[in-house]
């Protein structure tokens, strides 16, 4: 096991668009890598999680954390895992002398994107993207949403601007996937080259 000092410290906003799956499948592997990571579901995100999966996770924050690390079958790594709720304003992430140095919003709604282009910082997942972007580290927004709309596509082109990268929800079907899982591990797989975790979901091109 890494020690405190040695864990890569993470982000994860779940938002309300759908593809819940991606953004539990991408914690599960932040734990799985000794992540510590900071999680962050809004309430539409609660929606949409018990309408595409089997699970229904409670908005109170403890009782979350615990429901959280059953779904990832990583019971054991409680240390690794930090609940905040939408207004926790002491949270590490609102901050940008504690904030992780990496943020990823998974998937990214497109009103949460908005939110974050315009800098409205009106709850924690808004304003703990705000403060990546401030301090110049990586923001990772993984939308999921079509067609887009003029107004998507300029947000879009605003974060790109201020170094955020944009990564669609776009499974790739050149290795022929077998399941869903397939497909969602593809989409997670890319964020953890990008994050500089090191995966085994899908071999890189040319492997």
């Amino acid at each position: 096991m890494k020690s405190e000092s040695e864990r890569k410290r993470v982000t994860l906003a779940i938002t309300g668009a759908s593809g819940a799956q991606y953004g539990l499948r991408l914690l599960e592997c932040l734990l799985a890598a000794e992540c510590e990571v900071h999680v962050m579901i809004s309430k539409a995100a609660l929606l949409v999680i018990a309408t595409e999966t089997e699970l229904q996770f409670s908005a109170n924050s403890r009782q979350l954390k615990s429901q959280l690390l059953q779904a990832c079958g990583a019971e054991s790594r409680a240390e690794q895992l930090f609940v905040h709720d939408r207004e926790d304003w002491m949270a590490p992430v609102a901050s940008g002398s504690g904030a992780p140095s990496s943020m990823v919003v998974c998937p990214a709604s497109t009103g949460t994107l908005s939110a974050i282009a315009c800098g409205a910082s009106n709850n924690l997942i808004e304003r703990a993207a705000d403060v990546v972007l401030k301090e110049r580290r990586q923001l990772i927004l993984v939308t999921r949403e079509m067609p887009l709309s003029t107004i998507h596509l300029q947000h879009m082109l605003s974060l790109s601007q201020m170094g955020a990268t944009i990564m669609p929800a776009s499974p790739g079907f050149y290795r022929k996937p077998q399941s869903v899982a397939d497909m969602v591990d593809f989409v997670v797989a890319r964020v953890l080259d990008h994050l500089g975790i090191a995966q085994t979901l899908v071999p890189r091109w040319g492997e």
